[in-house]
């Protein structure tokens, strides 16, 4: 992740290889940079340069500036007070995920406010991220590495409000970047145990205390749905406990997320074509497991236990079959009707354990259902559950700008999962399939407050918006760290 720092060196005087700056369309549709630089916007404002948002123009520096280049990004707006933090976001971030291959980095938003300055470092830090680690190759062919380092150039640099932007800036990076590390891990260098040991490895320098159980602990404790999943790989699945609890702590939130670390579909096997996307069904997990480490960097006084349901589901030999009857952690009963519904069988369990602490909250995030996508694209999560638990995450949203939409839990619906042989059935008619798969996991919460996060859309991109490239997103960590750090600033039950 990048290194971020704040300066109050002047756009002419700082040293960097590469200075970011505002293109806002101006008079005229004429582009001009930001209020507080009119050298730059006397400079720029013939050159046929669209400040459409997201649009990237590099440039020379033409001595301005000390900079090696200006690289101007456009806001979509005529005046920077039009435009919001999230678009601030999505430009800023676009900019640095350009200079792959660059040392460092300076950004400005001359005029800016201080919420607008926040939301620029906070999107090119998120932007700043390549992974490489298996690629090859020496001199013009070696892969390039992500942005090294960023500074925000500001007229405030002493401000608290300022340096606690930056901190928070550096922290959003690296949380969001392990989730997008872990996604984008291949599956034959990530499955359950490794997982499990990343965890372990990840909190071993932090305030955390980390369980795993193995297979034979998970058949032993009843948890049918995790096993039943994992029993047709050679790669055993695990369940892992992660907890963050500081002495004073003024709500406790469980944190659930599905941990399919390659997804075959089983029996109920996928197609061929995309089936290499389903390396990204262990996103949940990852995104619990970021979220948690976020609240233990920032010190929030909230306890926070992240379940991560980790498994393999593989159509090997010993694969549970369309028809199987289970017996779930809290003792109900299941129909294995379709194998490739197996991502509500291990969050169940989950659920089960993650409810018997008690919490005041419990949130699980899972790339769970296709007809998520079919209703909400590929760029907005879905969320269910509660009154309390859907609001508390939209509300979260609103401030993170990440994009969710509250969806209905119909009564009707609930009908289509009772089972013929047993308690219930895993999946229920084709029509609002992303709704029946949150009303299955709310059989396993009873009366506390929850919130179903379905992120099958947003989890993983195939095209890169602003500071998401392709691959691993990261999308939702921010909002669910946002509802821990709204936790910790309630007052105390």
């Amino acid at each position: 992740m990048p290194t971020i720092t704040v300066s109050d060196t002047s756009l002419r005087d700082v040293d960097t290889d590469v200075l970011i700056l505002p293109l806002l369309a101006g008079a005229g549709d004429a582009p001009s940079s930001a209020p507080g630089a009119p050298e730059i916007s006397e400079v720029i404002a013939p050159l046929d340069a669209s400040a459409a948002r997201g649009d990237l123009h590099r440039i020379p520096s033409y001595g301005l500036t000390s900079a090696g280049s200006l690289l101007l990004v456009g806001l979509g707006e005529e005046d920077l007070s039009e435009a919001d933090e999230e678009d601030l976001r999505l430009a800023f971030g676009a900019a640095t995920r350009s200079l792959t291959g660059t040392a460092g980095a300076a950004i400005a938003l001359p005029g800016g406010t201080a919420a607008q300055q926040a939301a620029a470092l906070e999107g090119a830090a998120l932007g700043a991220y390549a992974f490489t680690a298996h690629k090859t190759g020496s001199g013009s062919s070696a892969p390039k590495p992500a942005l090294g380092s960023i500074t925000l150039l500001s007229e405030d640099a002493a401000a608290p409000a300022i340096a606690a932007a930056a901190e928070r800036a550096g922290v959003l990076a690296d949380v969001v970047g392990l989730t997008r590390d872990l996604v984008n891990t291949p599956p034959n260098l990530l499955y359950p145990a490794a997982f499990a040991r990343r965890t372990e490895e990840v909190a071993a320098d932090l305030p955390l205390t980390v369980t795993v159980l193995d297979e034979k602990q998970l058949a032993e404790g009843g948890y049918g749905g995790i096993v039943g999943v994992g029993q047709g790989s050679t790669r055993p699945p695990r369940l892992v406990r992660v907890e963050y609890a500081p002495e004073n702590a003024r709500s406790s939130v469980a944190l659930v997320g599905k941990g399919i670390t390659f997804d075959t579909g089983g029996i109920s096997i996928k197609p061929a074509a995309g089936m290499d996307d389903m390396t990204s069904d262990m996103t949940g997990a990852a995104t619990v497991l970021s979220a948690t480490v976020g609240a233990a960097r920032l010190g929030l006084d909230v306890k926070v236990t992240a379940f991560l349901a980790l498994a393999e589901n593989m159509p090997g030999g010993g694969a549970q079959r369309p028809g199987d009857v289970v017996t779930m952690r809290n003792g109900k009963t299941v129909e294995v009707l379709n194998t490739d519904a197996e991502g509500r069988m291990v969050m169940a369990d989950a659920l089960v354990d993650a409810v018997a602490d008690e919490p005041d909250l419990v949130m699980d995030v899972a790339t769970l259902t296709g007809a998520a996508v079919v209703a909400l694209g590929k760029r907005t999560a879905g969320v269910m559950g509660t009154q309390a638990g859907r609001d508390a995450v939209m509300e979260a949203s609103e401030l993170t700008g990440e994009p969710f939409w509250p969806l209905p839990f119909p009564a009707e619906l609930r009908a289509d999962l009772t089972g013929r042989v047993a308690d219930l059935r895993n999946i229920g008619e084709r029509w609002g399939g992303a709704l029946t798969a949150g009303i299955f996991l709310a059989e396993f919460v009873g009366e506390t407050e929850w919130a179903h996060v379905d992120i099958a859309g947003p989890g993983y991109a195939s095209s890169p918006l602003g500071y998401m490239g392709k691959g691993g997103t990261g999308m939702s960590v921010r909002t669910v760290l946002r509802v821990l750090e709204d936790r910790a600033s309630a007052p105390a039950a």
